[in-house]
């Protein structure tokens, strides 16, 4: 093509050439504009091909010197403006910052429910005392089981009472009734002891052990279901035909076997000759679940949360509000001594996880109860579906309680009863209540607990400050019941059963719920994929520790995904996944509630300290991943952990990660000091330690301060910040001046905007080469770099809905004050000698942003600010002709002349342009 027709001018004629001025073909040096302080100013004495240069004082020798000189400065400072995050990489490759940025943002909302678990004493955990209401947790204990015994008449008559049936229970009594046995399955606290016992209460009530006051026992979980069997085959123990039988085989034993199809055939037939049932509860998991897939397996599942409250809540109210006004208004209580009441209360075990306590007492710790039973129609289930039949039943049972427990109140009393159930349906969906429980669902046990908090609020015993502690308490005690006494099986031998026990150890299968668990906690919002490999990873840091002389056996086709999700309370959910720069839809997997990832590692590290050690080597592994939804989440969590041992988490992870010698590790170290520095209560400590390593740091420390100050909490003000990063960037002949450049672009997305403008000013003007090497490298950086690779906002912020503009042009967008200032500092940047080529480039790129591919307009608003402000002077018109018309003829991606000459108009309006050409023409 010829030049004629490539070199068509992007708009109507601009003003001609001035005399001295150079060709529009190659970069022109434009005048002076403002503060002309920088020693390399386009036009200043030291300019290359300045009128000086070709005096009768300089030779041509020293003129070709001083280009040569010219070029390595360009070179050196082309090196500077590199991602300093790349050092590890291929040289033209860049890290994933904007997927590192919004990884840490999302890593950080699973702790800002600011919450205060060192606030609850520990000292004797075993119980808890909110107002009124005693919490038991010695029922929690893992590995605790129930004796062998009869359950008490009375227990027998508060489940028939009180117990709320889950959905599906029509079904799971048919299949008792038809089989004899049923193997029912569920995670531990979801009310599966609670819907076993309500089973074998109906099912013997009517039949032969009607009149057998120990109609329902349970079983001995050590004797597993071959020893019940041969039990009630032999009539052993003086039991009476009719019998129901519970049972919860400790299958998370190691060494231990689960039964066989066969073995509970044997139990069924025993149970058919004696006229006897049998419930075997089973946690889900890969040990229980071809038990639950076979002919006598069913999944129990939990009573709803909000009918459940709302039972529990009348049930309270009603107890409590008829204890007032018998004594005439005095206290009542929401809980106290309930725990020998008959009926119970939020004491005693049912504080627990629903599956029993430790002591022989039958009390069913889900607390599930519901509405009265006794006039169970077996017959009218024919031809009506669960769902309806179990409707009708509580709604049956709702009205047999709005009837009344206390038939003296009369009339009055219930008005004040509705009114008080009024008041705390308010109450429930208080925000602050709702926030302070942190739980999508809460567990029968953990319903039971709220409504009496609910309960005592309202009737004067339990303080506002008391109910939110205790709401924030409970998951505390979840967290609580899933670490205690964890590997306790470890220390008892296996069980005889008659088999060959495996030869492994068993430690890998115990303990992967808890790392699964501790692995959610960290990584919460990732990718499912990608907590369950950190599960693993930790599940055989885990073992090893525990068990150092043996290898753990990692078996690989015995993960269940749905277990899980059911053993750890978390759900599944689409949602978007960083990879190679792309977002691509994946399956992302949270906690059922945003207090359980805070509670899970202040139980973690505050009270189980041998664990330490694997979880630390564990995190240290996750600080290599290359993928930045694990490292960055990674490490807000080893920044929380440190904010609860800040000596031990300084020593055994910030530190020695802070001096590696990777930036992918340092990145993590410089991430978990600014999480620390989030809480007031170490933020001293924090920018005590980030101003030593930046004076008196090795090269290492140094960088990693640099990325600390980054976030603008590591310093006691925004001047403190820069004045440390100026100072680690200068240091050394500018070895760090590119980390250092990066850190302050991170912080223009800050509100102090306007100072760091204000000190990049001064560093253009500052003697020192190396300050004004600082400043035009965070010029040109902030030009080049993307609003989402350095911003903490949330999409739905001025600045967040422009993630992907160049961070320059989204603040003359969004920040029109700040215009002036940042054209003055971009227009230095291409007036100078060395930071021309890179400079130019930079604006190549801010020009083509304007469109997208597809014509949708982009970055348009924020050129049209910037624009008219930079190409001020006619030189400026002329640099930009230059510019336009390369890239009209770039080989690779040739700009269309439609566009170069919208970008014409837009940087000289027409006004402009007008009188330009009438002073050019008289």
């Amino acid at each position: 093509m010829a030049d004629e027709a490539v070199a068509e001018r992007p708009a109507e004629p601009a003003a001609p050439k001035a005399k001295d001025a150079r060709s529009p073909e190659a970069p022109p040096r434009g005048g002076a504009r403002g503060d002309e302080k920088a020693k390399d100013a386009p036009d200043g004495a030291n300019a290359p091909g300045s009128g000086d240069a070709s005096g009768s004082d300089s030779s041509a020798d020293d003129a070709a010197e001083r280009e040569k000189e010219r070029e390595r400065a360009a070179d050196r400072f082309k090196d500077r403006t590199r991602d300093p995050l790349a050092e590890e990489q291929g040289e033209e490759e860049t890290t994933d910052a904007a997927a590192a940025a919004r990884a840490r943002r999302d890593g950080q909302k699973l702790f800002t429910s600011g919450r205060d678990f060192i606030g609850l004493d520990r000292s004797d955990v075993g119980q808890l005392h909110i107002g009124d209401i005693n919490i038991r947790l010695d029922a929690l204990r893992s590995g605790l089981s129930m004796r062998d015994g009869p359950v008490p008449e009375e227990e027998l008559l508060r489940i028939r009472r009180t117990h709320l049936e889950p959905e599906g229970y029509v079904r799971l009594r048919r299949a008792l009734v038809a089989r004899r046995l049923l193997v029912l399955g569920g995670a531990p606290g979801t009310g599966r002891v609670s819907t076993a016992l309500a089973l074998l209460e109906e099912v013997t009530r009517d039949g032969g052990g009607a009149r057998n006051s120990e109609r329902v026992r349970r079983a001995d979980p050590e004797r597993g279901v071959r020893e019940l069997a041969a039990q009630v085959a032999a009539g052993e123990g003086g039991h009476l035909r009719g019998t129901g039988y519970l049972l919860e085989p400790a299958l998370d034993r190691p060494g231990t076997l689960p039964p066989d199809g066969m073995d509970l055939d044997q139990l069924a037939s025993a149970l058919a000759e004696r006229g006897s049932y049998a419930v075997v509860v089973v946690s889900v998991g890969s040990a229980a679940n071809p038990l639950l897939a076979g002919r006598y397996g069913a999944i129990c599942q939990p009573a709803p949360t909000r009918e459940l409250v709302a039972v529990r809540l009348r049930e309270r109210l009603e107890e409590e509000h008829g204890d007032l006004l018998r004594n005439g208004g005095g206290q009542g209580g929401a809980g106290g001594s309930r725990d020998e009441r008959g009926r119970g209360g939020a004491g005693g075990s049912r504080a627990g996880d629903g599956d029993g306590g430790p002591d022989g007492d039958s009390r069913d710790r889900d607390g599930d109860g519901g509405p009265d039973g006794d006039s169970r129609d077996r017959d009218g289930d024919r031809g009506r579906t669960d769902a309806s039949r179990d409707r009708d039943r509580n709604g049956e049972r709702d009205r047999s309680r709005a009837g009344g427990r206390h038939p003296g109140r009369g009339p009055d009393g219930d008005g004040a009863l509705s009114r008080l159930l009024a008041r705390a349906a308010e109450l429930r969906e208080d925000p602050e209540v709702t926030e302070a429980v942190g739980l999508d669902d809460l567990r029968p046990a953990e319903a039971e607990l709220f409504a009496s908090l609910l309960a005592g609020h309202l009737l004067g015993s339990v303080s506002r400050e008391e109910l939110l502690s205790g709401c924030r308490g409970l998951a505390a005690v979840q967290a609580y019941e899933w670490f205690a006494g964890v590997d306790r099986a470890l220390a008892a031998p296996p069980p005889g059963d008659g088999r060959t026990p495996p030869v492994r150890s068993g430690t890998a299968a115990l303990f992967h719920p808890v790392a699964f668990r501790i692995a959610l906690a960290v990584l919460g919002g990732a990718s499912h994929s990608a907590v369950s490999a950190a599960a693993h990873l930790l599940t055989w840091e885990l073992s090893v520790q525990s068990d150092p002389d043996s290898t753990p056996a990692r078996p690989l086709f015995c993960d269940d995904p749905e277990s899980d999700l059911a053993l750890s309370r978390a759900r599944p959910a689409d949602g978007i996944v960083d990879v190679a720069g792309s977002e691509v839809t994946g399956r992302l997997i949270f906690y059922r509630g945003s207090a359980l990832p805070a509670a899970v590692l202040a139980e973690l590290w505050d009270r189980h300290f041998p664990v330490r050690a694997p979880v630390v080597r564990w995190l240290r592994l996750l600080a290599d991943d290359p993928r930045p939804q694990v490292t960055m989440r990674a490490a807000v969590a080893a920044g929380e952990l440190s904010v609860r041992d800040f000596e031990h988490g300084y020593a055994e992870l910030i530190r020695p990660l802070a001096e590696a010698p990777t930036p992918r590790r340092r990145v993590f170290a410089a991430t978990a000091l600014d999480q620390a520095a989030g809480h007031a209560s170490h933020r001293r400590a924090v920018r005590k330690v980030v101003d030593n390593w930046s004076r008196h740091g090795t090269p290492a420390l140094r960088w990693t301060a640099a990325m600390a100050l980054g976030y603008g909490r590591s310093a006691d003000s925004m001047d403190d910040t820069l004045d440390t990063l100026a100072d680690i960037g200068v240091r050394d002949d500018g070895e760090q001046l590119a980390v250092a450049s990066l850190n302050v672009v991170r912080l223009l997305t800050l509100p102090e905007c306007a100072t760091v403008l204000r000190r990049l000013a001064d560093w253009t003007a500052h003697r020192g080469e190396q300050y004004q090497d600082l400043a035009l490298v965070s010029i040109v950086r902030l030009a080049l770099t993307d609003v989402d690779e350095v911003l903490d906002d949330e999409p739905g912020t001025p600045l967040g809905d422009r993630g992907d503009w160049p961070l320059l042009l989204a603040l003359t967008a969004t920040r029109p004050e700040l215009t002036g200032r940042l054209a003055d500092l971009f227009w230095t940047a291409l007036n100078t000698a060395r930071s021309r080529d890179v400079a130019l480039d930079a604006l190549e790129t801010l020009l083509r942003s304007a469109a997208r591919k597809d014509g949708r307009e982009w970055t348009r608003e924020g050129l049209a600010a910037l624009l008219p402000v930079l190409i001020a002077k006619e030189p400026d018109q002329r640099r930009l002709d230059w510019l336009l018309r390369r890239m009209m003829r770039d080989q690779d991606r040739p700009l269309a002349a439609e566009r170069a000459r919208a970008l014409w108009r837009l940087a000289v309006p027409a006004p402009r342009r007008r009188s330009e050409e009438e002073e050019s023409h008289g």
